[in-house]
């Protein structure tokens, strides 16, 4: 399906970004892992003019779902040489457009579903009527502010106690249910899942952010843009559905990560694990001092999605 066509009994989707081919192994396991743990609700891939012919010949093959969307830039910009990822980020701020769904929950596409989380389908927000200027315009949760790796680019007030996840660190049990109040720390979301119900007026709102010169201030592009825009008026969800890899680190925020409760892991910053995968397989993997622990997760998902593809008779180099 494409061009905006999909499923008229689907009201409820889960959606993607993707620009180039780099992710489309994430991207390819992260739709493997939301059917494996049962989600009831398809993965919708939104993809831009960038998005090349042999990466739509790989979704193709699957079966998934894709959309072309607008690559959103703003109208005053942000160098990132630093970190050239977030020029495409500015994209995932389209879901909000997508009113012929009720709701759409955006995913990163380097996560992978641990646990079904279908319950953030009907998640309570606030109506398309209330054109953005409610309490609850969309939900996320929390970005962790502590730059544990120290890049030096990175703003001087993101340290770890300026980060929300440090004051739940006295109670671990109530940080498994609930996040932190949007405006504790930093009160900035992570933008790596977004929950939320489209609506033309709070997407227009969006748009008219992305013409203001503010944006040149946005160190992390659509998150800086959600998180000012909607200082404190967004619901809060708990680290376990957009659990950062970094989280887990010990010092970070070891303090309230468990393994099992994590729905969903969100392997952000560099190696991909699919790029430790593809090493492996050259054999020139020298990657044993870097490697995080919860790739293997990944590994193991990858492992099964290719014997599974491969039994269909799918097989590209993704």
């Amino acid at each position: 399906m494409d061009g905006g066509i999909r499923n008229p009994d689907v009201s409820k989707v889960w959606t993607t970004l993707i620009t180039n081919t780099e992710y489309l192994s994430g991207l390819l396991t992260l739709e493997y892992s939301l059917k494996k743990v049962g989600s009831k609700y398809p993965l919708v891939v939104l993809y831009t003019d960038s998005f090349p012919a042999d990466g739509h010949q790989a979704l193709d093959s699957r079966g998934i779902i894709k959309r072309h969307v607008p690559f959103l830039l703003p109208s005053a910009p942000k160098d990132y040489t630093n970190d050239v990822r977030f020029y495409d980020c500015w994209s995932k701020l389209t879901p909000f457009s997508l009113v012929e769904y009720d709701r759409v929950v955006q995913l990163d596409s380097d996560m992978v579903v641990l646990q079904n989380m279908d319950e953030l389908m009907d998640l309570d927000l606030d109506p398309p009527e209330m054109a953005g200027e409610g309490n609850r315009v969309f939900a996320a949760s929390h970005a962790c502010v502590c730059n544990p790796l120290h890049k030096p680019h990175y703003p001087s007030n993101w340290v770890p106690e300026n980060c929300a996840y440090t004051t739940q660190h006295s109670s671990p049990d109530i940080a498994q249910k609930a996040g932190a109040s949007a405006v504790a720390g930093l009160g900035i979301p992570n933008g790596g899942l977004q929950v939320v119900n489209p609506a033309k007026a709070t997407y227009e709102k969006i748009l008219e952010g992305l013409a203001s010169s503010a944006t040149s201030n946005y160190d992390f592009a659509d998150q800086s843009l959600l998180g000012d825009m909607f200082y404190g008026r967004w619901v809060a969800l708990p680290y376990i559905y957009n659990a950062l890899k970094t989280l887990r680190w010990e010092g970070v925020h070891d303090a309230i990560w468990r393994d099992e409760n994590v729905k969903n892991i969100h392997y952000i910053l560099s190696p991909k694990p699919w790029d430790e995968w593809a090493d492996r397989l050259k054999g020139s993997g020298n990657s044993s001092q870097n490697q995080d622990h919860t790739h293997a997760w990944w590994a193991s998902f990858n492992e099964e999605r290719l014997d599974e593809e491969q039994k269909r008779g799918v097989r590209d180099q993704f």
